[in-house]
């Protein structure tokens, strides 16, 4: 009976001990998921912070407005004249739908001339490294952000409006690609969906050509094209979308 009691007591310490090295061992690999937790988050910050460094050097503008159509667009243009365009409406639900509008996007290449006076004006606001907004209260125009970036440096600014002549040129270049994109993306809709609605469009992209609102045109050169060459459409609209292109090509 002794020995039987002393069995007892001799295995309940080992039977503790199991318990609590088992608890031990539970609370290092809790804290071993709780730290890979942590560095995974601390890696994917670091690699959405990183700035990137292109093999060519490019310029990107970033442009977010609540209350415009499209809400934000992002233009990205290559030293070789390759670009992209993407527009979005982040924070406005269609009727009857759970989620925004999927993204718009187009490739294209810009002509030498608008890419050159771009790199051009980067190179001459130190490729955007400095602060260009205007420091007093003036009526919101969006948010907007140029990006320079090649091999060895990458530089961006943000700001809703500039007294730098050169920011405002930039600016007013990249703005004019946007407007020519999306009206070009109209005329698509409109010509398959309403004719009759082609002249009124045109018309009002002739008086915002005329007056610089509209920039790199021949990048809606095909659908502009399609327009002159469909019978089906009036006649005055195919002269305006006609002229349109003559004048800008």
């Amino acid at each position: 009976m002794k020995d039987s009691a002393l069995s007892t007591q001799q295995s309940a310490p080992r039977s503790g001990h199991r318990v609590i090295g088992s608890s031990g061992q539970l609370k290092h690999q809790r804290l071993t998921v709780i730290l890979l937790f942590l560095v995974c988050i601390f890696t994917s910050a670091q690699d959405k912070d990183e700035p990137f460094h292109p093999a060519d050097p490019a310029i990107v503008f970033d442009l977010f407005w609540e209350a415009a159509t499209p809400q934000s667009y992002t233009i990205t243009l290559e030293a070789s004249g390759k670009a992209k365009y993407v527009s979005r409406n982040p924070t406005r639900i269609p009727e009857g739908s759970n989620t925004a509008d999927p993204d718009y996007v187009l490739e294209f290449t810009m002509s030498p001339a608008s890419r050159d006076r771009a790199f051009t004006l980067a190179k001459a606001l130190n490729y955007f490294s400095g602060d260009f907004d205007y420091k007093h209260k003036i009526a919101n125009t969006g948010r907007k952000t140029l990006t320079y970036a090649d091999p060895t440096r990458h530089f961006q600014t943000t700001y809703n409006y500039s007294e730098n002549k050169d920011i405002q040129e930039i600016t007013k270049l990249f703005q004019g690609i946007s407007n020519t994109i999306e009206h070009g993306s109209k005329l698509q809709f409109i010509r398959r969906f309403d004719k009759l609605g082609l002249e009124k469009e045109l018309k009002g992209m002739e008086d915002m050509a005329q007056n610089g609102y509209l920039a790199e045109i021949q990048i809606i050169a095909p659908t502009l094209k399609n327009i002159i060459n469909d019978p089906t459409v009036l006649n005055l609209a195919r002269d305006r979308a006609r002229r349109l292109l003559e004048s800008h090509l």
